[in-house]
Protein backbone atom coordinates (compact mmCIF):
# COMPACT_ATOMS: atom_id res chain seq x y z
CA UNK A 1 0.00 0.00 0.00
CA UNK A 2 2.86 2.36 0.82
CA UNK A 3 4.48 1.64 -2.52
CA UNK A 4 1.23 2.48 -4.28
CA UNK A 5 1.03 5.81 -2.45
CA UNK A 6 4.65 6.61 -3.31
CA UNK A 7 4.02 5.73 -6.93
CA UNK A 8 0.92 7.94 -6.97
CA UNK A 9 2.84 10.90 -5.42
CA UNK A 10 5.62 10.46 -7.93
CA UNK A 11 3.17 10.44 -10.82
CA UNK A 12 1.54 13.64 -9.51
CA UNK A 13 4.96 15.31 -9.20
CA UNK A 14 5.90 14.33 -12.75
CA UNK A 15 2.52 15.53 -14.00
CA UNK A 16 3.01 18.89 -12.23
CA UNK A 17 6.49 19.34 -13.70
CA UNK A 18 5.16 18.56 -17.17
CA UNK A 19 2.42 21.19 -16.77
CA UNK A 20 4.93 23.82 -15.61
CA UNK A 21 7.22 23.05 -18.54
CA UNK A 22 10.26 21.80 -16.62
CA UNK A 23 10.23 18.48 -18.50
CA UNK A 24 8.64 17.48 -21.76
CA UNK A 25 5.64 15.15 -21.97
CA UNK A 26 6.78 11.74 -23.18
CA UNK A 27 3.36 11.06 -24.58
CA UNK A 28 3.50 14.16 -26.76
CA UNK A 29 6.98 13.34 -28.07
CA UNK A 30 7.30 11.28 -31.25
CA UNK A 31 7.70 7.59 -30.45
CA UNK A 32 10.88 5.93 -31.64
CA UNK A 33 10.49 3.92 -34.81
CA UNK A 34 10.85 0.13 -34.39
CA UNK A 35 14.19 -1.33 -35.37
CA UNK A 36 14.41 -3.01 -38.75
CA UNK A 37 17.00 -4.89 -40.67
CA UNK A 38 18.14 -4.02 -44.13
CA UNK A 39 20.23 -5.79 -46.72
CA UNK A 40 21.55 -2.44 -48.00
CA UNK A 41 25.10 -1.48 -47.04
CA UNK A 42 25.34 0.79 -44.01
CA UNK A 43 25.20 4.50 -44.77
CA UNK A 44 28.09 6.78 -43.74
CA UNK A 45 28.04 7.90 -40.15
CA UNK A 46 26.55 11.43 -39.83
CA UNK A 47 27.21 13.73 -36.92
CA UNK A 48 23.82 14.71 -35.45
CA UNK A 49 23.02 18.41 -35.60
CA UNK A 50 21.23 20.15 -32.83
CA UNK A 51 17.72 21.04 -33.86
CA UNK A 52 15.84 23.86 -32.24
CA UNK A 53 12.96 22.70 -30.09
CA UNK A 54 9.79 24.35 -31.39
CA UNK A 55 8.33 24.37 -27.88
CA UNK A 56 11.18 24.60 -25.34
CA UNK A 57 10.41 23.90 -21.73
CA UNK A 58 10.66 26.56 -19.03
CA UNK A 59 13.82 24.95 -17.77
CA UNK A 60 15.40 25.11 -21.23
CA UNK A 61 14.43 28.75 -21.66
CA UNK A 62 15.91 29.64 -18.26
CA UNK A 63 19.11 27.82 -19.16
CA UNK A 64 19.41 29.66 -22.48
CA UNK A 65 18.83 33.02 -20.80
CA UNK A 66 21.48 32.21 -18.19
CA UNK A 67 23.88 31.25 -20.98
CA UNK A 68 23.26 34.53 -22.80
CA UNK A 69 23.78 36.54 -19.61
CA UNK A 70 27.00 34.65 -18.89
CA UNK A 71 28.24 35.28 -22.44
CA UNK A 72 27.38 38.98 -22.17
CA UNK A 73 29.17 39.20 -18.81
CA UNK A 74 32.29 37.59 -20.28
CA UNK A 75 32.26 39.98 -23.24
CA UNK A 76 31.83 42.94 -20.90
CA UNK A 77 34.78 41.81 -18.78
CA UNK A 78 36.88 41.32 -21.89
CA UNK A 79 36.17 44.87 -23.10
CA UNK A 80 36.88 46.29 -19.63
CA UNK A 81 40.16 44.36 -19.52
CA UNK A 82 41.19 45.81 -22.90
CA UNK A 83 40.42 49.37 -21.80
CA UNK A 84 42.29 48.99 -18.52
CA UNK A 85 45.24 47.42 -20.33
CA UNK A 86 45.49 50.45 -22.61
CA UNK A 87 45.50 52.75 -19.58
CA UNK A 88 48.14 50.69 -17.78
CA UNK A 89 50.32 50.59 -20.89
CA UNK A 90 51.04 54.31 -20.47
CA UNK A 91 50.84 54.39 -16.67
CA UNK A 92 53.96 55.54 -14.81
CA UNK A 93 53.62 52.74 -12.26
CA UNK A 94 56.83 51.02 -11.08
CA UNK A 95 57.56 47.37 -11.79
CA UNK A 96 57.97 46.89 -8.05
CA UNK A 97 56.16 49.00 -5.49
CA UNK A 98 55.52 48.88 -1.79
CA UNK A 99 51.71 48.76 -2.12
CA UNK A 100 49.83 45.97 -3.86
CA UNK A 101 46.56 47.63 -4.91
CA UNK A 102 43.65 45.53 -6.18
CA UNK A 103 40.52 47.10 -7.66
CA UNK A 104 37.48 44.85 -8.17
CA UNK A 105 34.21 45.55 -9.97
CA UNK A 106 30.79 44.29 -8.92
CA UNK A 107 30.71 41.81 -11.81
CA UNK A 108 33.88 40.07 -10.57
CA UNK A 109 36.41 41.74 -12.86
CA UNK A 110 39.49 42.96 -10.98
CA UNK A 111 42.96 44.27 -11.63
CA UNK A 112 46.04 44.36 -9.39
CA UNK A 113 49.00 46.71 -9.67
CA UNK A 114 52.06 47.78 -7.72
CA UNK A 115 52.11 51.44 -6.67
CA UNK A 116 54.08 53.70 -4.34
CA UNK A 117 52.88 54.41 -0.83
CA UNK A 118 54.50 57.88 -0.90
CA UNK A 119 52.42 58.85 -3.96
CA UNK A 120 49.14 57.58 -2.49
CA UNK A 121 49.77 59.18 0.91
CA UNK A 122 51.08 62.44 -0.57
CA UNK A 123 48.10 62.94 -2.92
CA UNK A 124 45.14 61.36 -1.10
CA UNK A 125 43.93 62.09 2.41
CA UNK A 126 42.02 58.80 2.30
CA UNK A 127 45.17 56.74 1.70
CA UNK A 128 47.15 58.90 4.12
CA UNK A 129 44.79 57.76 6.86
CA UNK A 130 44.75 54.10 5.80
CA UNK A 131 48.49 53.67 5.13
CA UNK A 132 50.02 55.30 8.19
CA UNK A 133 52.66 52.67 8.97
CA UNK A 134 55.76 52.19 6.81
CA UNK A 135 56.48 49.00 4.93
CA UNK A 136 54.59 46.97 2.37
CA UNK A 137 50.84 47.04 2.13
CA UNK A 138 48.09 45.17 0.35
CA UNK A 139 44.93 47.17 -0.35
CA UNK A 140 41.68 46.08 -2.01
CA UNK A 141 38.93 48.37 -3.26
CA UNK A 142 35.77 46.34 -3.86
CA UNK A 143 32.42 46.81 -5.66
CA UNK A 144 33.64 49.57 -7.97
CA UNK A 145 31.30 51.02 -10.60
CA UNK A 146 34.06 51.45 -13.17
CA UNK A 147 37.51 49.92 -12.71
CA UNK A 148 38.90 51.90 -15.65
CA UNK A 149 38.07 55.25 -14.01
CA UNK A 150 39.71 54.16 -10.74
CA UNK A 151 42.89 53.22 -12.61
CA UNK A 152 42.89 56.52 -14.53
CA UNK A 153 42.49 58.39 -11.24
CA UNK A 154 45.59 56.62 -9.92
CA UNK A 155 47.44 57.62 -13.09
CA UNK A 156 46.45 61.25 -12.41
CA UNK A 157 48.03 60.99 -8.96
CA UNK A 158 51.39 60.34 -10.65
CA UNK A 159 51.08 63.35 -12.99
CA UNK A 160 52.63 66.74 -12.28
CA UNK A 161 50.53 68.67 -14.84
CA UNK A 162 46.97 67.46 -14.30
CA UNK A 163 45.53 70.14 -16.57
CA UNK A 164 47.50 68.92 -19.57
CA UNK A 165 46.54 65.32 -18.77
CA UNK A 166 42.82 66.16 -18.91
CA UNK A 167 42.98 68.09 -22.18
CA UNK A 168 40.96 66.41 -24.91
CA UNK A 169 38.95 64.20 -22.57
CA UNK A 170 35.16 64.23 -22.76
CA UNK A 171 32.95 65.64 -20.03
CA UNK A 172 31.49 62.29 -18.96
CA UNK A 173 34.92 60.82 -18.32
CA UNK A 174 36.05 63.84 -16.30
CA UNK A 175 32.87 63.62 -14.22
CA UNK A 176 33.82 60.02 -13.39
CA UNK A 177 37.34 61.11 -12.43
CA UNK A 178 35.85 63.88 -10.30
CA UNK A 179 33.65 61.40 -8.44
CA UNK A 180 36.56 59.06 -7.62
CA UNK A 181 38.92 61.92 -6.74
CA UNK A 182 36.32 63.26 -4.32
CA UNK A 183 35.78 59.80 -2.80
CA UNK A 184 39.49 59.22 -2.07
CA UNK A 185 40.01 62.90 -1.13
CA UNK A 186 42.47 63.53 -3.97
CA UNK A 187 42.22 67.33 -3.71
CA UNK A 188 44.47 68.21 -6.64
CA UNK A 189 42.46 65.88 -8.84
CA UNK A 190 39.18 67.46 -7.71
CA UNK A 191 40.43 70.97 -8.50
CA UNK A 192 41.82 69.89 -11.87
CA UNK A 193 38.48 68.31 -12.84
CA UNK A 194 36.56 71.40 -11.71
CA UNK A 195 38.85 73.68 -13.71
CA UNK A 196 38.30 71.48 -16.76
CA UNK A 197 34.50 71.55 -16.37
CA UNK A 198 34.53 75.31 -15.93
CA UNK A 199 36.49 75.84 -19.14
CA UNK A 200 34.94 73.44 -21.67
CA UNK A 201 31.53 73.71 -23.39
CA UNK A 202 28.77 71.24 -22.47
CA UNK A 203 26.09 69.62 -24.55
CA UNK A 204 22.56 69.70 -23.16
CA UNK A 205 22.85 66.10 -21.99
CA UNK A 206 26.25 66.78 -20.39
CA UNK A 207 24.84 69.90 -18.77
CA UNK A 208 22.27 67.83 -16.86
CA UNK A 209 24.95 65.35 -15.76
CA UNK A 210 27.24 68.14 -14.52
CA UNK A 211 24.45 69.62 -12.40
CA UNK A 212 23.54 66.19 -11.04
CA UNK A 213 27.14 65.28 -10.11
CA UNK A 214 27.97 68.60 -8.50
CA UNK A 215 24.79 68.54 -6.43
CA UNK A 216 25.60 65.06 -5.10
CA UNK A 217 29.30 65.52 -4.29
CA UNK A 218 30.61 67.42 -1.29
CA UNK A 219 32.88 69.82 -3.14
CA UNK A 220 34.59 73.13 -2.33
CA UNK A 221 33.03 76.49 -3.05
CA UNK A 222 34.81 76.60 -6.41
CA UNK A 223 32.16 74.19 -7.74
CA UNK A 224 29.59 77.01 -7.48
CA UNK A 225 31.53 79.02 -10.08
CA UNK A 226 31.01 76.24 -12.60
CA UNK A 227 27.23 76.58 -12.39
CA UNK A 228 27.30 80.32 -13.02
CA UNK A 229 26.77 79.61 -16.71
CA UNK A 230 23.44 78.01 -15.76
CA UNK A 231 22.19 79.98 -12.76
CA UNK A 232 21.40 83.66 -13.15
CA UNK A 233 21.57 86.08 -10.28
CA UNK A 234 18.19 87.26 -8.94
CA UNK A 235 18.80 90.78 -10.24
CA UNK A 236 19.25 89.42 -13.78
CA UNK A 237 16.19 87.15 -13.65
CA UNK A 238 13.98 90.04 -12.56
CA UNK A 239 14.92 91.98 -15.69
CA UNK A 240 13.67 89.31 -18.10
CA UNK A 241 10.97 91.58 -19.50
CA UNK A 242 13.54 94.33 -20.12
CA UNK A 243 15.75 91.85 -21.97
CA UNK A 244 12.84 90.67 -24.11
CA UNK A 245 11.87 94.25 -24.87
CA UNK A 246 15.41 94.95 -26.05
CA UNK A 247 15.42 91.82 -28.26
CA UNK A 248 12.04 92.65 -29.80
CA UNK A 249 13.13 96.21 -30.50
CA UNK A 250 16.28 95.02 -32.24
CA UNK A 251 14.41 92.50 -34.38
CA UNK A 252 11.60 94.87 -35.39
CA UNK A 253 14.08 97.57 -36.48
CA UNK A 254 16.64 95.27 -38.12
CA UNK A 255 17.93 96.51 -41.48
CA UNK A 256 18.98 93.14 -42.90
CA UNK A 257 15.82 91.27 -43.95
CA UNK A 258 17.42 87.83 -43.97
CA UNK A 259 18.89 88.24 -40.48
CA UNK A 260 15.61 89.71 -39.21
CA UNK A 261 13.58 86.72 -40.42
CA UNK A 262 16.12 84.27 -39.02
CA UNK A 263 16.12 85.89 -35.59
CA UNK A 264 12.31 86.00 -35.59
CA UNK A 265 12.30 82.23 -35.96
CA UNK A 266 14.81 81.85 -33.15
CA UNK A 267 12.92 84.11 -30.73
CA UNK A 268 9.59 82.46 -31.59
CA UNK A 269 11.01 79.00 -30.98
CA UNK A 270 12.53 80.01 -27.64
CA UNK A 271 9.32 81.68 -26.50
CA UNK A 272 7.36 78.59 -27.53
CA UNK A 273 9.69 76.44 -25.43
CA UNK A 274 9.20 78.88 -22.59
CA UNK A 275 5.42 78.55 -22.92
CA UNK A 276 5.60 74.74 -22.74
CA UNK A 277 7.92 74.91 -19.72
CA UNK A 278 5.60 77.34 -17.95
CA UNK A 279 2.99 74.59 -17.67
CA UNK A 280 5.49 72.44 -15.75
CA UNK A 281 6.67 75.40 -13.60
CA UNK A 282 10.21 75.26 -15.02
CA UNK A 283 10.23 78.71 -16.59
CA UNK A 284 11.62 81.87 -15.05
CA UNK A 285 10.69 84.14 -17.96
CA UNK A 286 7.64 86.30 -17.35
CA UNK A 287 6.61 88.08 -20.54
CA UNK A 288 4.44 91.12 -20.00
CA UNK A 289 1.33 91.38 -22.15
CA UNK A 290 1.67 95.17 -22.00
CA UNK A 291 5.13 94.90 -23.59
CA UNK A 292 3.83 92.89 -26.53
CA UNK A 293 0.86 95.22 -27.11
CA UNK A 294 3.16 98.21 -26.87
CA UNK A 295 5.02 96.91 -29.91
CA UNK A 296 1.76 96.10 -31.70
CA UNK A 297 0.60 99.70 -31.34
CA UNK A 298 3.96 100.98 -32.58
CA UNK A 299 3.77 98.78 -35.66
CA UNK A 300 0.18 99.86 -36.36
CA UNK A 301 1.10 103.52 -36.08
CA UNK A 302 4.08 103.06 -38.40
CA UNK A 303 1.95 101.09 -40.85
CA UNK A 304 -0.75 103.77 -41.03
CA UNK A 305 1.88 106.48 -41.49
CA UNK A 306 3.60 104.59 -44.32
CA UNK A 307 0.29 103.90 -46.07
CA UNK A 308 -0.74 107.54 -45.80
CA UNK A 309 2.54 108.72 -47.30
CA UNK A 310 2.38 106.11 -50.05
CA UNK A 311 -1.07 107.22 -51.19
CA UNK A 312 0.07 110.86 -51.39
CA UNK A 313 3.26 110.28 -53.38
CA UNK A 314 2.90 111.29 -57.03
CA UNK A 315 4.14 109.26 -59.97
CA UNK A 316 7.29 111.38 -60.35
CA UNK A 317 8.67 110.14 -57.03
CA UNK A 318 8.78 106.42 -57.75
CA UNK A 319 11.93 105.94 -55.67
CA UNK A 320 10.24 107.32 -52.54
CA UNK A 321 7.20 105.22 -53.30
CA UNK A 322 9.31 102.06 -53.53
CA UNK A 323 10.93 102.77 -50.15
CA UNK A 324 7.51 103.28 -48.58
CA UNK A 325 6.20 100.04 -50.04
CA UNK A 326 9.15 98.25 -48.50
CA UNK A 327 8.31 99.83 -45.13
CA UNK A 328 4.69 98.69 -45.48
CA UNK A 329 5.69 95.10 -46.18
CA UNK A 330 8.17 95.09 -43.29
CA UNK A 331 5.73 96.50 -40.72
CA UNK A 332 3.04 94.05 -41.85
CA UNK A 333 5.52 91.19 -41.44
CA UNK A 334 6.43 92.49 -37.98
CA UNK A 335 2.78 92.53 -36.97
CA UNK A 336 2.30 88.96 -38.21
CA UNK A 337 5.18 87.88 -36.01
CA UNK A 338 3.82 89.68 -32.95
CA UNK A 339 0.35 88.20 -33.53
CA UNK A 340 1.89 84.72 -33.66
CA UNK A 341 3.54 85.33 -30.29
CA UNK A 342 0.29 86.65 -28.80
CA UNK A 343 -1.65 83.62 -30.02
CA UNK A 344 0.99 81.17 -28.76
CA UNK A 345 0.91 82.79 -25.34
CA UNK A 346 -2.92 82.98 -25.29
CA UNK A 347 -2.86 86.78 -25.17
CA UNK A 348 -4.35 87.53 -28.59
CA UNK A 349 -8.01 88.22 -27.76
CA UNK A 350 -7.51 91.96 -27.36
CA UNK A 351 -5.67 92.19 -30.66
CA UNK A 352 -8.72 90.87 -32.55
CA UNK A 353 -10.71 93.84 -31.28
CA UNK A 354 -7.81 96.19 -32.01
CA UNK A 355 -7.50 94.91 -35.59
CA UNK A 356 -11.26 94.96 -36.17
CA UNK A 357 -11.35 98.66 -35.28
CA UNK A 358 -8.73 99.69 -37.88
CA UNK A 359 -11.21 101.34 -40.27
CA UNK A 360 -8.72 103.99 -41.40
CA UNK A 361 -6.07 101.38 -42.09
CA UNK A 362 -8.56 99.32 -44.10
CA UNK A 363 -9.45 102.32 -46.30
CA UNK A 364 -5.78 103.15 -46.91
CA UNK A 365 -5.10 99.50 -47.66
CA UNK A 366 -7.52 99.54 -50.62
CA UNK A 367 -5.56 102.40 -52.23
CA UNK A 368 -2.24 100.53 -52.38
CA UNK A 369 -1.27 98.08 -55.17
CA UNK A 370 -2.05 94.48 -54.24
CA UNK A 371 1.55 93.34 -54.69
CA UNK A 372 2.58 95.52 -51.72
CA UNK A 373 -0.48 95.32 -49.47
CA UNK A 374 -1.22 91.56 -49.42
CA UNK A 375 1.05 91.12 -46.39
CA UNK A 376 -1.50 93.13 -44.39
CA UNK A 377 -4.29 90.71 -45.28
CA UNK A 378 -2.20 87.84 -43.89
CA UNK A 379 -2.88 89.28 -40.43
CA UNK A 380 -6.63 88.86 -40.98
CA UNK A 381 -6.00 85.30 -42.18
CA UNK A 382 -3.97 84.56 -39.03
CA UNK A 383 -6.78 85.73 -36.79
CA UNK A 384 -9.42 83.74 -38.67
CA UNK A 385 -7.35 80.56 -38.46
CA UNK A 386 -6.87 81.05 -34.70
CA UNK A 387 -10.58 81.78 -34.17
CA UNK A 388 -11.52 78.75 -36.26
CA UNK A 389 -9.30 76.55 -34.09
CA UNK A 390 -10.65 77.97 -30.84
CA UNK A 391 -7.33 79.60 -29.93
CA UNK A 392 -8.92 83.07 -29.74
CA UNK A 393 -12.13 83.54 -27.76
CA UNK A 394 -13.80 86.84 -28.62
CA UNK A 395 -17.49 87.94 -28.58
CA UNK A 396 -19.58 87.54 -31.75
CA UNK A 397 -19.80 91.32 -32.17
CA UNK A 398 -16.01 91.51 -32.39
CA UNK A 399 -15.89 88.57 -34.81
CA UNK A 400 -18.47 90.19 -37.07
CA UNK A 401 -16.68 93.56 -36.86
CA UNK A 402 -13.43 91.84 -37.87
CA UNK A 403 -15.03 90.40 -41.00
CA UNK A 404 -16.92 93.60 -41.78
CA UNK A 405 -13.66 95.58 -41.72
CA UNK A 406 -11.26 93.18 -43.41
CA UNK A 407 -13.10 90.43 -45.32
CA UNK A 408 -13.31 92.33 -48.63
CA UNK A 409 -9.58 93.08 -48.42
CA UNK A 410 -8.87 89.41 -47.78
CA UNK A 411 -10.93 88.44 -50.81
CA UNK A 412 -9.07 90.97 -53.00
CA UNK A 413 -5.59 89.92 -51.84
CA UNK A 414 -6.10 86.15 -51.62
CA UNK A 415 -4.75 85.43 -55.09
CA UNK A 416 -1.54 87.36 -54.39
CA UNK A 417 -1.23 85.78 -50.95
CA UNK A 418 -1.18 82.32 -52.54
CA UNK A 419 1.32 83.17 -55.24
CA UNK A 420 3.68 85.51 -53.41
CA UNK A 421 4.73 83.48 -50.42
CA UNK A 422 5.18 79.94 -49.16
CA UNK A 423 4.08 80.88 -45.65
CA UNK A 424 0.39 80.75 -46.55
CA UNK A 425 -1.47 77.45 -46.38
CA UNK A 426 -4.47 77.96 -48.68
CA UNK A 427 -6.55 75.15 -47.18
CA UNK A 428 -5.78 76.29 -43.64
CA UNK A 429 -6.91 79.87 -44.35
CA UNK A 430 -10.08 78.70 -46.09
CA UNK A 431 -10.96 76.36 -43.22
CA UNK A 432 -10.29 79.05 -40.61
CA UNK A 433 -12.32 81.67 -42.48
CA UNK A 434 -15.25 79.28 -42.95
CA UNK A 435 -15.26 78.26 -39.29
CA UNK A 436 -15.12 81.90 -38.19
CA UNK A 437 -18.15 82.74 -40.35
CA UNK A 438 -20.08 79.76 -38.94
CA UNK A 439 -19.64 81.06 -35.38
CA UNK A 440 -21.82 84.09 -36.24
CA UNK A 441 -25.63 84.29 -35.96
CA UNK A 442 -27.39 82.59 -38.88
CA UNK A 443 -28.57 85.85 -40.47
CA UNK A 444 -25.01 87.19 -40.56
CA UNK A 445 -23.79 83.87 -41.99
CA UNK A 446 -26.35 84.24 -44.79
CA UNK A 447 -25.27 87.78 -45.66
CA UNK A 448 -21.59 86.92 -45.79
CA UNK A 449 -21.91 83.59 -47.60
CA UNK A 450 -24.31 84.85 -50.29
CA UNK A 451 -21.87 87.66 -51.07
CA UNK A 452 -19.04 85.12 -51.16
CA UNK A 453 -21.06 82.92 -53.55
CA UNK A 454 -21.32 85.72 -56.14
CA UNK A 455 -17.65 86.69 -55.77
CA UNK A 456 -16.40 83.11 -56.05
CA UNK A 457 -18.32 82.60 -59.30
CA UNK A 458 -16.56 85.63 -60.78
CA UNK A 459 -13.06 85.23 -59.29
CA UNK A 460 -12.64 81.45 -59.00
CA UNK A 461 -9.32 80.39 -57.45
CA UNK A 462 -8.39 83.98 -56.63
CA UNK A 463 -11.15 83.90 -54.01
CA UNK A 464 -11.07 81.67 -50.90
CA UNK A 465 -13.09 78.51 -51.42
CA UNK A 466 -15.32 78.26 -48.35
CA UNK A 467 -17.79 75.90 -49.96
CA UNK A 468 -17.92 73.67 -46.86
CA UNK A 469 -19.06 76.60 -44.72
CA UNK A 470 -21.66 77.45 -47.39
CA UNK A 471 -23.02 73.88 -47.25
CA UNK A 472 -23.24 73.95 -43.44
CA UNK A 473 -25.15 77.24 -43.57
CA UNK A 474 -27.49 75.80 -46.21
CA UNK A 475 -28.30 72.74 -44.09
CA UNK A 476 -28.83 74.89 -41.01
CA UNK A 477 -31.17 77.17 -42.93
CA UNK A 478 -33.19 74.81 -45.12
CA UNK A 479 -32.57 71.16 -44.23
CA UNK A 480 -32.66 71.05 -40.44
CA UNK A 481 -34.17 74.05 -38.73
CA UNK A 482 -34.17 74.62 -35.02
CA UNK A 483 -36.60 76.81 -33.12
CA UNK A 484 -36.03 78.03 -29.59
CA UNK A 485 -38.90 78.80 -27.24
CA UNK A 486 -38.78 81.07 -24.26
CA UNK A 487 -37.64 78.19 -22.02
CA UNK A 488 -34.57 77.62 -24.25
CA UNK A 489 -35.93 74.29 -25.44
CA UNK A 490 -34.90 73.28 -28.94
CA UNK A 491 -37.30 71.87 -31.50
CA UNK A 492 -35.96 70.31 -34.72
CA UNK A 493 -37.73 70.54 -38.08
CA UNK A 494 -36.15 68.22 -40.63
CA UNK A 495 -37.24 69.05 -44.16
CA UNK A 496 -35.65 65.93 -45.60
CA UNK A 497 -38.61 63.76 -44.56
Amino acid sequence: MASLNNKSSKNQLVSTMIKQGFISNPYLSPSPSPPHTSTNPPSPIQIPTRTSNPSPTLFEMMSEEQTRDSKHSLESRHRAHERVSRVLADAPFPSVGDVRLTIAARDGFKISMDVHRRVLVGRSRFFAEKLQRNGSHSVEILDCDDVEVYVETLVLMYCDDLKKRLMGEDVNKVLGLLKISSAIMFDDGVLACLEYLEAVPWSQQEEEKVVSHLSQLQLPDSAAHILQRLVAEPSISSRSDDILQRLLTSVLHAKDDKARKEMKKVISRLLRENTSNSSSHESNLDISQDTLYHFCHRCLTSLILSLSEATSVDDNRQQDRGVLMGEIAREADNLQWLVDILIDRKMGDEFVKLWAEQKELSILHSKIPIMYRHEISKITAQLCVAIGRGNLLVPKDVRYCLLSTWLESLYDDFGWMKRAGRSIDKKLVEEGLGQTILTLPLAQQQTILLNWFDRFLNKGDDCPNIQRAFEVWWRRSFVKQYTVDSQLQLALFDYTE
